[in-house]
């Protein structure tokens, strides 16, 4: 379970700022922009051949992003766990949004999975199944943002710098890439496998 309710932490922030950014509990906008821009520079430059599964896409936020800037992949998969989300996403984006629980269901393969904030109330030991999971079902690479740092909240997860590159080991990530200093305690993480380094 997380560490809150999450259905009720969201469907809150949809009532409250209806479809926007503070609607999936950022701060802002800017500041959502600057988790996609950071996630997008992971990423090779040209999208145009690669699947990519967007985990705990919300609205489809990361989707309009990549439009806005010409850099949609050759097909985009959307994941949420709840349903108003998979209807709005649907809707915004014409994409393909699947309904499932990153944490324990199969989700699809495909070249790249990005994930923006979709960890941030998650427990420590659902967190580490959600990038495994996600690392399992990648060709080239799971890039991902998550709170940074050893604080302890009753409602947010962060995670250390240590403990990724722990996870890293474990999972046997063949190159890892870590990104701070865009947005105090955020972190970004590029865990990637040989295909997509000799490419």
């Amino acid at each position: 379970m997380p560490r809150i309710n999450n259905e009720k932490f969201y469907t809150l922030g949809i009532q409250k700022y209806g479809i926007t950014a503070k609607g999936v509990n950022w701060t802002s906008t800017d500041t959502q922009r600057v988790r996609f821009k950071t996630i997008l520079e992971m990423l090779p430059s040209d999208l145009s051949s690669h699947t990519i599964v967007d985990a705990g896409c919300g609205f489809g936020d990361f989707y309009i992003y990549l439009e806005k800037r010409n850099k949609l992949p050759k097909r985009y998969i959307g994941i949420d766990c709840f349903a108003d989300m998979q209807i709005i996403a649907s809707a915004i984006t014409g994409c393909e949004i699947i309904i499932a629980d990153i944490v324990k269901d199969e989700i699809p393969d495909a070249g790249y999975i990005v994930c923006s904030g979709a960890m941030n109330i998650l427990k420590k030991f659902e967190t580490y199944q959600f990038i495994q999971n996600c690392y399992q079902a990648c060709e080239h690479g799971f890039i991902f943002n998550i709170l940074h740092g050893d604080d302890e909240s009753d409602i947010y997860n962060y995670i250390t710098t240590k403990q990724i590159k722990h996870l890293a080991k474990e999972l046997g990530v063949d190159e890892l890439k870590i990104k701070t200093g865009y947005i105090d305690d955020d972190i970004t993480v590029g865990f990637f496998r040989k295909k997509h380094l000799i490419k």
